[in-house]
């Protein structure tokens, strides 16, 4: 697959027929440094960057508290920003069928900050990176800076 302003990417899928067992993965094609993209969505049509997500990419949204780091099963995509938010909330509908209490009471209030979110009109930053350089966000105001390992950052 081609992206555009990116390099050249391969997408596997493998499934195994007798347990359902899936794994995708996004792998750029060519070698690349360790970066860090940063995306301040500002407006509607910020929802449009497209991001690209490998096995090793790392997803956070401050404004959230919201982390998403890869673990053993974890899938690469391609999507665009408004993407990203509706993974993180179907997350997060999983997390209200089984939760209670403060817990229950949080998921409901991330849910409707991800709405508010999506609408375009709630600025939020978005952060991507990857230790090995496969992930990324295109769009015009995405800045690329060096990768921070997430145990050195200073909160």
């Amino acid at each position: 697959m081609e992206i555009p302003y990116f390099s050249d990417a391969l997408i596997t899928t493998v499934v195994c027929p007798s347990c359902g067992f899936r794994s995708v993965d996004v792998m750029i094609l060519g070698e690349n440094d360790p970066a860090r993209y940063t995306l301040a969505v500002t407006s509607p049509k910020d929802m449009e960057g497209r991001v690209v997500r490998s096995t090793t990419g790392t997803i956070e949204i401050p404004e959230l508290g919201i982390l998403v780091e890869p673990g053993p099963i974890c899938e690469g995509f391609i999507t665009n920003v408004e993407g990203v938010l509706v993974r993180i909330e179907d997350v997060i509908d999983r997390v209200i069928t089984w939760s209670e209490g403060e817990e229950l009471d949080r998921a409901h209030e991330l849910k409707a900050r991800i709405e508010e979110m999506r609408s375009g009109t709630v600025p939020f930053v978005l952060i991507v990176q990857d230790k090995d350089g496969n992930s990324a966000i295109i769009h015009p105001n995405a800045e690329k800076s060096a990768f921070i390992e997430y145990e050195d950052r200073i909160e």
